[in-house]
């Protein structure tokens, strides 16, 4: 079971698709959306973040983070595929799911991160949390709302 509502997000520091570092902590002040997702390229994964490419409006003034066990190669790749410029995409990579791990979001028998979107507010504390099986779609209109509601 997913982090609870109410818990300080665990900090963490990750490659990001630039081959930078990229750290949770220094988004402090600025809400995030941040989508754990088991694959790269995978069909229900781009069905998913297609939407939050296309509909910047409801992601303005947040950042929006995607974290999987992929390479950041790989996730350098898919970014491009999806033209998702204003996405930071992290790599679980190695050691692999550490991150997902902490979240408890972590799916040992497959070796990937479960599907699971998090709301976490300019504190650091996650307002909102969607865990859902891997083939299927979080509730996207619940958890803008909740990141609208960190906005205000």
């Amino acid at each position: 079971m997913a982090l609870e509502i109410g818990t300080e997000a665990p900090d963490f520091t990750l490659t990001e698709d630039t081959g930078e570092q990229f750290t949770l902590s220094s988004l402090r002040g600025t809400p995030v959306y941040l989508n754990f997702f088991p694959a790269a390229f995978s069909p229900v994964c781009t069905d998913w973040f297609t939407p939050i490419v296309g509909d910047a409006a409801a992601f303005e003034g947040a950042r929006v983070v995607g974290v999987s066990v992929d390479a950041w190669r790989s996730l350098e790749a898919w970014k491009a595929h999806l033209g998702a410029d204003d996405i930071t995409f992290c790599a679980d990579f190695h050691p692999k799911g550490e991150v997902a791990r902490l979240y408890d979001v972590y799916v040992e028998d497959y070796g990937v991160a479960g599907r699971c979107t998090f709301v976490i507010d300019a504190n650091g504390v996650i307002v909102d949390v969607d865990q859902v099986h891997p083939l299927k779609h979080p509730d996207a209109d619940r958890l803008i709302a909740a990141l609208g509601a960190c906005k205000s």
